[in-house]
């Protein structure tokens, strides 16, 4: 990965770590000093990010400051999760590449489970229980997903999935944004046979008198 490629990834992973730990621009700005304009500008990447910005930044949302950089060792292809604390739930992000399929391991403490309340946005999500039991409600459909089941859908359809209060539970969730489906394949295809070609039939023989 080029420096120029790193760099046009930083303005990406700073709004995905913001919206990630819920903290507006407005909050963001006051918590480092730096106008709104001026993070707007960076998250969007018509501001170059520079250390006297990004410092600031890292100090606020408490991560070092390669992982608003985002480059990864060279050569080396292995994904150094750092979890990540939202909403009772901790977070290991699978991928480091901002924007695109995201991947997560998530797992949700046994609490005291609230009202669900259904959200809706763009995007497809795939979820796959470890261990434990997941409680997931799309629209008219409310089930528990057990350890080694699957579930996927459209975003755009109100849903909520969390614990079922009986234990805590781990999963995986793949979301892909803009309605991108999840295409999951358990083992290689195999490929198709090829059909042999059928042998002319031989001609009718002449009956004999």
């Amino acid at each position: 990965m080029t420096t120029d490629e790193v760099l046009a990834n930083v303005g990406p992973r700073l709004r995905r770590l913001r919206k990630e730990r819920e903290v507006t621009l407005a909050a963001l700005s006051e918590a480092t000093g730096i106008s709104v304009s001026t993070l707007s500008r960076l998250e969007s990447g018509l501001r170059k990010p520079s250390l006297e910005l990004l410092l600031p930044i890292a100090q606020a949302h408490q991560v070092p400051l390669d992982e608003l950089v985002g480059a990864p060792p060279t050569g080396d292809p292995r994904v150094r999760a750092k979890p990540i604390q939202r909403g009772g739930r901790i977070l290991y992000p699978l991928t480091r590449q901002p924007g695109g399929l995201q991947a997560y391991k998530i797992i949700e403490p046994q609490r005291t489970v609230t009202e669900p309340e259904p959200r809706t946005h763009e995007g497809y999500e795939w979820l796959y229980v470890l261990s434990g039991k997941l409680r997931l409600v799309l629209g008219e459909h409310d089930v528990v997903l057990g350890a080694g089941e699957a579930a996927e859908f459209d975003t755009r359809v109100p849903h909520w999935f969390g614990t079922t209060g009986e234990g805590s539970v781990e999963y995986l969730s793949l979301f892909g944004p803009q309605g991108e489906r999840m295409h999951v394949r358990a083992r290689p295809a195999r490929p198709e046979r090829q059909e042999r070609p059928e042998r002319p039939e031989s001609p009718a023989q002449p009956e004999r008198p």
